[in-house]
């Protein structure tokens, strides 16, 4: 199993075998890969730190382990150990999660997932080989111009950047388009929900354009009905923004709040509503989202809220897409600028609605010899256009 031939080893038949997983601890770095034996990986845990050090959040790591626990799955199951790894075996890394994927029976994983699967093992070597460990050459490679050297690696700061060709075995990711629901389905969803509890998140989730762990994250300290506003902590940089939210967003939460049993010293905003009483987790709310999609045939997300509020907001003459950018959190205006492009279904309705202009407009006459006029023209000929 360890011959370094893809016919040999037979990725796209590989099962890979559950072995290991992520766990959450109270020592440093908090977040712990752990091997077939349940025991930490020393040199992970020290990746780790250093990225911590370096300025990545601590939820930010369970990002990372989850992709390193999929390359320590995958080297598992060809018989490689992390120090002698390779492009061999990087490449058929992402043939494995292009053609297998999780379950085995082909479904694969998204272009997005293998690309952040690669930056995240390239990270983890590059540390490792500062320290003196590991191969001497990155199994990820990374792009390169012609010469051989990085590319932008010299870029003048006067001009703009070019893009330039992927790096080896990174994957071409599709075009974004935002998911948002038009009004009408985003009231059919809302009435399919269960409790006030359910309709203050949905509210507040349409109107403020916060993610889903953020808003889930919200205490009831960060709760400022007189000025409007919820306070969330970003993701990824953890800074508390004060995001302003609709007036019927605080009418459901009030009446939520009548009705919750909320334990001494409970601060989270958001509780279940079964004992024993508790923070709502993500799955819960996933789960929540689930239910209401049985019932109404759809398929709709959490994130999909999100866009929903992100496209309400730029259909506004009267906010800027920095306005946005503001509320949506994003670093970069190019992100916030996806939700300019149109939603198919409006590009199709107004496009339809040009072609029943034009078959409803009356064709100019046609006189002896095909000699046709435009209808104005003849108007101002006859004496028409109301003149007397």
């Amino acid at each position: 199993m360890n011959e370094n031939h893809l016919e040999t080893r037979e990725v796209t038949r590989l099962v890979i075998a559950m072995v290991g997983r992520i766990s959450q601890i109270d020592e440093s770095p908090g977040t712990v890969l752990l091997d077939a034996s349940g025991v930490p990986v020393p040199e992970v845990s020290d990746f780790f730190r250093t990225m911590l050090a370096s300025g990545a959040s601590f939820s930010s790591l369970r990002s990372y382990g989850m992709a390193l626990l999929r390359w320590w799955r995958f080297l598992a199951a060809v018989g490689v150990p992390w120090q002698r790894a390779g492009r061999i075996e990087a490449r058929d890394f992402v043939l494995w999660m292009r053609l297998v994927g999780p379950t085995g029976r082909g479904s694969g994983y998204a272009p997005a997932t293998i690309n952040h699967a690669l930056a995240v093992v390239k990270m983890f070597y590059t540390d490792r080989a500062a320290l003196g460990e590991g191969p001497l050459v990155n199994p990820v490679p990374e792009a390169s111009g012609r010469d051989g050297q990085r590319l932008q690696a010299h870029h003048n700061p006067m001009q703009p950047y070019r893009p330039g060709p992927r790096a080896p075995f990174r994957q071409k990711l599709p075009e974004l388009v935002p998911r948002s629901l038009p009004d009408r389905k985003f009231d059919e969803l809302f009435a399919a929900m269960r409790s006030d509890r359910d309709r203050a998140l949905l509210a507040f989730y349409v109107s403020t354009g916060a993610r889903a762990a953020e808003l889930l994250g919200v205490t009831t300290a960060l709760i400022d009905p007189g000025e409007q506003r919820i306070g969330v902590h970003r993701k990824g940089s953890g800074r508390l923004q004060w995001l302003p939210a609709s007036a019927d967003a605080f009418v459901w939460l009030r009446l939520y709040e009548e009705q919750a049993d909320r334990p001494d010293g409970q601060s989270a905003l958001w509780l279940t509503r079964r004992q024993p009483i508790r923070a709502l987790t993500y799955s819960a709310v996933r789960r929540m989202l689930q239910r209401a999609n049985a019932t109404l045939g759809t398929g709709w997300t959490l994130h999909d809220l999100r866009h929903t509020a992100a496209q309400r907001m730029i259909d506004d003459p009267g906010l800027s897409l920095s306005d946005v950018q503001w509320v949506l959190g994003h670093a970069h205006l190019t992100t916030t600028q996806l939700y300019l492009r149109p939603r198919e279904d409006e590009v199709v309705a107004r496009v339809l609605d040009h072609h029943r202009g034009r078959s409803e407009r009356p064709a100019p006459p046609i006189l002896p010899g095909g000699v046709s006029y435009r209808a104005e023209d003849l108007d101002a000929l006859l004496g028409g256009g109301g003149r007397g």
